[in-house]
């Protein structure tokens, strides 16, 4: 852990002054012996060293501390600031020597240590850091974290467990902490202990949500399930408006065959302020699969999206909708809700395609015209676009424009025989509307060439 800057250097000066003595002193008084001149010599080279630090000019620091130590080696700052110089440097066993020469001038020094502390922790000797940070934690708890982080790395990860039950019982859990606690779990294969440890959580603090959520997790996971459904159902007893307990109990309902609940949590879960659009774009999905094996779900799909999609302007709201009307083939909805979710994804290349396809199918030929084109404007190399103009403009009995465009696009094709046939069907049509038969046979002929190789 690195402490603030400013507050070391605030303390440096309250370790500098009396030693450097800054007393008032005449100098217009001539000095009986050399002593002053040695103050005045190390005062010198000291703030030269502060100052080269400062312009990050280590090299010279360094020099300018060696030489204060030439005229006085027992000032502890002198190797501190040392240490830190050697660090920039790069020069990390310089810097471990001088600090240690620091510390061992004032062992209870929380800055000293903590500089040592930040040498062996850049070199990732685990060892030597977990010594030093055991001097540090009566200084501040903080450093008990760094202490069962640097177990973990080194395997001991009892004397870890102890560390992190110890921050607990006097500062209460906290998601950093559960972090490393999981992450040892996970290293030493005990599910059994993290179940046990979350158990007790929800005992000793039954209102608060988060320990049911971790406990449901784990049990889900360590595929207790009787046991991760009557915990999401107690969460709800102690917390009726619990939105976050629906997030685990739809799952529950579905397995035991309860749809109406099941639903009920879904959209719950899907309108919900208090849940991430992540979280909520997982059951939605779910919601979805759900609705395609049960059809008659259908209103209440239709009714959790619109809301959800109106509260959080959350564009896989509508796209999962989208999706499944699409499957249907149900292309006018499919049509609606794609467009629905475009407005909160206008860059969405996907979802713009799909929008330009069915509104071929659906032979909205003038919108598909008008919409390709300022697509194209976007997206200048995919060929696809052109080819919907090419395709929307031939409906409309435009040939002109659709060779215009289709001639354009054959350019941006690459590898895609399918797209090709495709371009030079149309532009046969574009040339027989025309009357240019010559070129439209070409065009046919290119085509009828490329099917029979493929």
């Amino acid at each position: 852990m690195k402490l603030n800057i400013y507050i070391k250097l605030f303390i440096l000066g309250i370790f500098l002054i009396p030693k450097i003595n800054f007393a008032q002193v005449d100098f217009n008084k001539k000095p009986d012996d050399d002593l002053g001149q040695v103050e005045d010599n190390f005062q010198e080279h000291f703030f030269e060293a502060l100052k080269q630090k400062g312009i990050e000019n280590y090299d010279r620091a360094v020099n300018e501390l060696l030489k204060c130590l030439e005229l006085d080696d027992s000032n502890s700052v002198v190797y501190f600031e040392l240490g830190k110089n050697y660090v920039k440097l790069k020069n990390f066993g310089a810097a471990e020597d001088a600090l240690k020469k620091a510390v061992n001038k004032e062992p209870d020094n929380e800055w000293y240590l903590d500089e040592l502390y930040e040498v062996y922790a850049q070199q990732n000797d685990y060892d030597k850091a977990i010594k030093t940070v055991r001097q540090l934690v009566k200084y501040h708890p903080d450093y008990k974290e760094d202490l069962a982080a640097l177990y973990v790395k080194t395997q001991k990860y009892k004397n870890a467990l102890e560390v992190l039950d110890e921050l607990d019982a006097e500062f209460g859990v906290t998601y950093n902490r559960d972090i490393l606690r999981n992450q040892i779990y996970d290293a030493t294969g005990k599910k059994k202990d993290q179940i046990e440890n979350l158990e007790e959580r929800v005992e000793n603090n039954p209102d608060q949500e988060t320990n049911y959520l971790a406990l449901i997790y784990r049990y889900s996971e360590n595929n207790q399930k009787e046991e991760a459904f009557e915990t999401a159902k107690k969460l709800l007893e102690i917390s009726p408006d619990s939105h976050l307990a629906h997030l685990a109990l739809y799952k529950f309902y579905l397995d035991e065959n309860n749809p109406d609940k099941a639903i009920e949590s879904m959209k719950i879960v899907v309108q919900s302020s208090q849940i991430k659009p992540n979280a909520k774009a997982l059951v939605l999905s779910d919601f979805v699969k759900y609705v395609k094996l049960n059809p008659q779900y259908e209103p209440d799909l239709i009714e959790a999206t619109i809301v959800a999609g109106g509260e959080d302007n959350n564009v896989n709201s509508y796209l999962k909708v989208a999706e499944y009307y699409h499957a249907k083939e149900d292309k006018i909805n499919a049509l609606k809700y794609y467009k629905e979710a475009l407005k909160s994804h206008t860059e969405d290349y996907t979802i713009l395609k799909n929008i330009l396809l069915l509104e071929i199918d659906l032979e909205q030929y003038e919108v598909a015209k008008s919409e390709s084109l300022n697509a194209i404007n976007s997206y200048p190399s995919q060929p696809l676009l052109y080819l919907i103009n090419g395709v929307a403009s031939n409906k409309l009995n435009k040939p002109k424009d659709a060779i215009e465009m289709l001639e354009m696009g054959l350019d941006y094709i690459i590898d895609d025989t399918k797209m090709e046939l495709d371009f030079y069907k149309q532009l046969s049509i574009a040339y027989m509307q025309t009357n240019n038969t010559q070129k439209a046979k070409t065009f046919s002929d290119k085509a009828k060439q490329l099917e029979i190789h493929n």
